[in-house]
């Protein structure tokens, strides 16, 4: 299973936002706050258009952990789909599993979540799906399998984190179920990304 496996503190202050919400990036980002590298703190020119277009793209994808060809993929589709094809791109990374999971609280990072889901320790609709990817439709019902509920790491964070949850899904079972109510729109996806410089940086 492909995934990013290099160093995240030096992307997230390379993009000037703690991409992959862990504590050693918010630490990073406090005490210097500017690019990596020898020239880091020197001044530097305005960024061109193209930069600021491929910044927003890695942004995106390190956020949610996709690499290049499954992302170029997602954009695809995205562009084949009705609808602004920016949000569209967005919609389909949000329904991806890994993602709900940390969305519901009971992953502290979207890495987390994407082990706990390899793992096996997820179930959609009573199923048991290990596959990250995966995209959860309206109506679905994700669940915590029983033995997973009993971790220490799950119930630490579903009692630490303190992560406003979207209207776009109902939590019940006490937390460690899931309904997907409706899919979200733009205005309930909560992530530092412009979708449009995305789509005219594909665009060219």
């Amino acid at each position: 299973m492909a995934r990013y496996t290099g160093p995240k503190v030096k992307i997230s202050r390379r993009l000037g936002v703690n991409i992959f919400e862990n504590e050693k990036g918010s630490k990073a980002l406090n005490k210097r706050p500017y690019p990596p590298g020898e020239h880091g703190r020197s001044r530097r020119r305005q960024p061109s258009e193209y930069l600021l277009q491929l910044q927003e793209k890695q942004k995106a994808k390190y956020i949610y952990g996709v690499l290049e060809r499954q992302f170029s993929n997602l954009y695809k589709e995205a562009s084949r789909q009705k609808g602004v094809t920016g949000e569209n791109l967005l919609r389909m990374l949000e329904q991806r599993l890994d993602n709900m999971v940390f969305r519901a609280g009971w992953a502290s990072t979207r890495p987390q979540a994407r082990q706990f889901v390899s793992h096996g320790m997820v179930n959609i609709n009573g199923k048991r799906v290990d596959i990250p990817s995966y995209r959860v439709r309206k109506g679905d019902v994700i669940s915590l399998r029983e033995k997973s509920r009993q971790m220490i790491v799950i119930r630490h964070n579903m009692d630490t984190l303190d992560r406003l949850k979207p209207n776009w899904f109902e939590m019940s079972g006490d937390g460690f179920e899931l309904t997907v109510n409706e899919l979200p729109v733009r205005e309930q996806i909560d992530v530092p990304v412009r979708e449009q410089l995305i789509v005219e940086l594909y665009s060219k």
